[in-house]
């Protein structure tokens, strides 16, 4: 029983990130005291993306979800999580080399994050 339940909680967490994601343009799953969170969030109002931002811990279900995170990145640190346009983009390594390589405009555009 304890079983089926976590198992439950772990599809109900995965679900709510993907219906988060899916919704918005831009998504930044993230800790409030979290140094590469802070780098992500910045970079992206700097650009003029106001992404949907959720504090995993601040959440009510945040430990579930930044499990499901971890399941969804394989990464040892899960958070950052952006994800744009509905698709798991990355952390904040993938996030400044999209940005640095010119790709990330391009895929904040297509999401309907920046207009210009």
């Amino acid at each position: 029983m304890q079983v089926e339940a976590s198992a439950s909680a772990s599809v109900k967490a995965f679900e709510m990130v993907q219906q988060l994601a899916s919704s918005n343009a831009v998504v930044v799953f993230s800790c409030s005291d979290c140094c590469m969170s802070t780098v992500v969030k910045r970079l992206l109002f700097s650009l003029g993306v106001g992404p949907t931002i959720v504090e995993l811990d601040e959440h009510a279900s945040g430990q579930a979800m930044e499990a499901a995170l971890y399941q969804l990145s394989g990464t040892l640190q899960p958070v950052p999580a952006v994800f744009v346009g509905g698709k798991f983009l990355g952390g904040v390594q993938t996030l400044m080399a999209s940005h640095i390589n010119g790709s990330l405009i391009p895929l904040l555009k297509e999401a309907g994050a920046l207009w210009l």
